[in-house]
């Protein structure tokens, strides 16, 4: 084999090595600067961001390509991801830029901190081995708990760091334990004295049936779906969301709600599909080589996500139905959103997740971004009641928070609706015939909940006290894209589907 296959290859984490080291720089900027340079570290973390990007399309001539014996894998579901994040940070910084001035909090330490949390997610979405998603993982997570408490005099703030600390922490436990049941079940003593967490070993021993226990292996990935669940709110797991996104400041909810979502929703994939075999693609390569493994590991994996993935979407969409402020009903709907991107899972087909988690990116980040403009210094005006009337005092801001919720109940010529179509389809095709009524049930739904705040904003009295709020350049650069990637994604996804099609098949060819 290559040396970089099996060794140290610095090249193939260079995207994560630049988001870590314009983490570093900045924090290092702040100890050397008299006074904060907010201008300074959002052109810093911006630029590491473009770089890494840049970094990451360099890399597609090293497909197939492992380094680090196993650990990093180069493919294009790394890829794929790996954009998504940088998509997902880049677009937090610029919705940040002024509300972190206006909020009078500490400017290097935040922009530090989504450096250090998307250099997680870039390692989850690279991970090679089962000890690489964990170390990825917790890079993320331990950032994102002191981002959600990053108001350090508000008690909401307090309190959501210390709830996801808590039910995270315990929810890693559980994602640790299945690990460790996992490579247990990979010892083999007459074919493998020794165990292993490499991903690409582990498939080859399920496809050869070369393994010490398969109730282990069960045990292991029943338990690994539990600390998966949490990471991307799904039902039963979901207890944490809807405090967390409230009491934590709104660029950082917009952050986790698309960006934490999307790393676990990576690792998963790749745990479930791309080494598990769930999904048709993994019965066509596992089956006949090891029916009784594989047939086991399928079949409970599959009722247990199918079941999961129901609820999820049953819970969130008829919780949200309920809610009087804005920040918690997008915390649920988030949750019903997990349902269905949960439901390509089950499908097996990784890319209708990567599209749905593309579009839901650019909708919810934008929805996040207007509530944070409207909501003003410490969150303030947070309820659906205040959005009253506010079509006719700022009919542009309305006017697009208005479509990014009608994209999110799955409009036609929206992203959200290409997104839904595009994991139904999915599930169709692979006989869930019964999920995809349940996740059309859930979408009629959702309607309610989201054309309720477009009847309060533009066919409500206006308000008492409300004042247009400022738009900065940079929000303003942040909306525009975020608009017109909704519009694009939902009348000309053409060549996002193609790439995602291409992508697909070079994975498969090559397991």
């Amino acid at each position: 084999m290559q040396p970089s296959e099996l060794g140290i290859d610095y090249l193939s984490i260079l995207p994560e090595i630049i988001t870590a080291t314009a983490g570093i720089v900045i924090m290092m900027i702040d100890a050397v600067s008299r006074k904060s340079q907010k201008a300074v570290y959002g052109l810093v973390s911006l630029a590491a961001l473009v770089g890494s990007a840049l970094s990451i399309f360099s890399l597609r001539g090293r497909i197939g390509v492992t380094s680090f014996r196993g650990m990093i894998v180069n493919d294009e579901l790394r890829l794929v991801f790996a954009l998504i994040f940088l998509t997902v940070t880049f677009l937090t910084v610029l919705i940040s830029l002024h509300w972190i001035e206006e909020e009078a909090l500490p400017m290097a330490e935040y922009f530090a901190l989504l450096m250090f949390a998307t250099t997680g997610m870039l390692f989850m979405a690279a991970a090679g081995d089962l000890v690489m998603i964990f170390l990825g993982l917790e890079i993320t997570s331990i950032s994102s708990y002191v981002l959600c408490g990053y108001r350090r005099k508000d008690t909401r703030s307090n309190e959501a760091a210390m709830k996801y600390f808590i039910l995270g922490s315990f929810s890693t436990a559980f994602l640790l334990y299945g690990m460790a049941l996992v490579y247990g079940a990979s010892f083999e003593p007459s074919m493998h004295p020794a165990a292993t967490t490499n991903l690409q070993l582990l498939r080859d021993r399920i496809a050869a049936g070369q393994l010490f226990s398969p109730a282990l292996l069960l045990a292991g990935a029943a338990m690994m779906i539990v600390g998966f669940g949490f990471k991307v709110s799904t039902a039963p797991f979901h207890i944490w969301s809807p405090d967390v996104y409230e009491g934590a400041p709104t660029p950082v909810t917009a952050f986790l709600s698309t960006g934490s979502k999307a790393a676990a929703f990576a690792a998963f994939c790749r745990v479930f599909i791309l080494t598990f075999g769930i999904g048709s693609v993994g019965v066509a390569t596992f089956s006949v080589k090891a029916p009784t493994v594989f047939t086991d590991l399928h079949v409970t994996s599959t009722h247990a996500l199918y079941v999961m993935g129901a609820l999820t979407m049953f819970v969130g969409n008829i919780t949200a139905v309920v809610q009087s402020n804005i920040k918690r009903m997008l915390a649920y709907s988030s949750i019903a959103h997990a349902g269905y991107a949960l439901v390509g899972l089950v499908a097996g087909d990784w890319r209708a997740v990567a599209f749905y988690l593309i579009s839901y990116v650019v909708i919810n980040i934008g929805a996040f971004a207007i509530i944070e403009l409207m909501a003003r210094k410490g969150d303030k005006r947070t309820e659906i009641a205040d959005y009253s009337g506010i079509g006719f005092q700022s009919l542009g801001l309305a006017s697009a928070l208005s479509l990014f919720l009608l994209s999110l109940a799955g409009i036609p010529l929206t992203a959200g609706f290409m997104a839904k179509l595009l994991v139904f389809k999915s599930a169709w095709g692979a006989g869930l015939h019964g999920l995809v009524i349940i996740g059309v049930i859930n979408s009629a739904i959702s309607w309610y909940y989201y054309l309720r705040v477009i009847v309060v904003m533009f066919f409500s009295e206006p308000a008492k006290g409300f004042v247009r709020p400022p738009v900065a350049r940079t929000f303003s650069a942040a909306l525009v894209i975020m608009i017109l990637a909704t519009l694009y994604l939902g009348i000309f996804p053409g060549r996002v589907l193609s790439t995602l099609e291409r992508a697909g098949t070079g994975v498969v060819a090559r397991k």
